[in-house]
């Protein structure tokens, strides 16, 4: 039986969490679950956020599900999902936005598909006081970075039957630093004759993403670039609610939802499982297990166009609700 790591998150993790578990296996999929803590429960536990056994778990297992993990802003312990994507080396962000029956957001037929660098850039927060009141933040770019995340948006595009890859950059500011990242696309791209290939200026790229985003189809952008467009994307569906999100390495992967851990509902059982269940989906996908994806997906896009839909998206639905809605439309497919 295939173990795969679960870090509940803190929050409405744990809730969200146990949602997913429960439709993953009445879609019929069977695994062990390897439970660790990861967040403020790891650093009250251990001392550390991100103890050393959750690493180790993820490399012995290669696949982890989390939960949301509250990152103090401004202050306290570094970002777990950041020091993860470094410690694993997962360079690869994939976050889909696809619009779902029943979710209401401003457009309709949306199918993008963000690939996001993620291991470098001024996301990194390599960063430290000069003098009082002057701060320097590096942005670094390499080759070997920047070309190997294009080759996995190409090869997952030509993988998914994905017509073009939109390059994002600022090279006509920053020349040095955004035009190696768009030349190394370039350069992978002249190796994917069967998928087309332009570029976007980033300003310009969010102007027409809210104008006409049925233009695009795959982002591929580098690190900092990746997490405010993924946000805006997700917007253009419904709200980070409903999006999932997969952290991709040579050695493994991390599944997770890319919403916050919202400690102000946490507890109350109305939070909004959606994105973690669709994470699910991407998993599962992942580990080659397509019938028990499509038994989750078809479910879940049964039980939304049916109006069942968490406070959230102006529904009436609790926690547990939604997932038994689910768990019910599983059974009788």
């Amino acid at each position: 039986m295939k173990i795969i790591t679960l870090l509940p998150g803190d929050g409405i993790g744990p809730e969200v969490t146990a949602a997913a578990v429960r439709v993953i296996e009445a879609a019929g999929a069977r695994f062990e679950w390897d439970s660790h803590a990861a967040g403020s429960e790891a650093l009250a536990r251990h001392g550390d956020p991100l103890p050393q056994e959750v690493l180790d778990s993820i490399v012995r297992n290669g696949v982890a599900l989390k939960g949301p993990v509250t990152t103090p802003v401004g202050k306290g312990f570094q970002s777990v999902n950041v020091r993860l994507r470094r410690a694993l080396e997962l360079y690869a962000s994939l976050r889909p936005a696809l619009s779902l029956p029943g979710v209401p957001s401003r457009f309709a037929d949306i199918d993008l598909l963000v690939v996001r660098e993620n291991t470098e850039g001024l996301y990194s927060g390599i960063e430290h006081t000069v003098i009082p009141g002057v701060v320097e933040s590096l942005k670094v770019i390499t080759e070997k970075a920047s070309t190997r995340v294009a080759r996995f948006a190409f090869d997952y595009a030509r993988a998914h039957g994905r017509r073009r890859v939109t390059v994002v950059h600022k090279a006509n500011i920053m020349k040095l630093s955004d035009g190696l990242f768009l030349d190394c696309a370039r350069r992978v791209a002249a190796d994917y004759p069967d998928v087309a290939q332009d570029d976007k200026i980033i300003d310009a790229l969010c102007m027409q993403l809210v104008l006409t985003p049925e233009r695009f189809d795959v982002l591929l952008l580098e690190n900092l670039y990746g997490d405010i467009v993924s946000d805006l994307c997700a917007g253009l569906v419904g709200g980070l609610g409903v999006v999932p999100g997969a952290n991709l390495g040579e050695a493994g992967a991390v599944f997770e939802a890319v919403h916050g851990s919202a400690p102000d509902i946490a507890g109350r059982n109305l939070a909004n499982p959606l994105a973690l269940i669709q994470t699910a989906v991407l998993m599962l996908r992942y580990l080659d297990l397509h019938e028990e994806a499509e038994r989750v997906d078809g479910a879940l896009r049964a039980v939304l166009a049916a109006g069942v839909r968490t406070r959230d998206l102006g529904g009436a639905a609790t926690t547990t609700e939604f997932t038994e809605a689910i768990v019910r439309a599983i059974d009788r497919a």
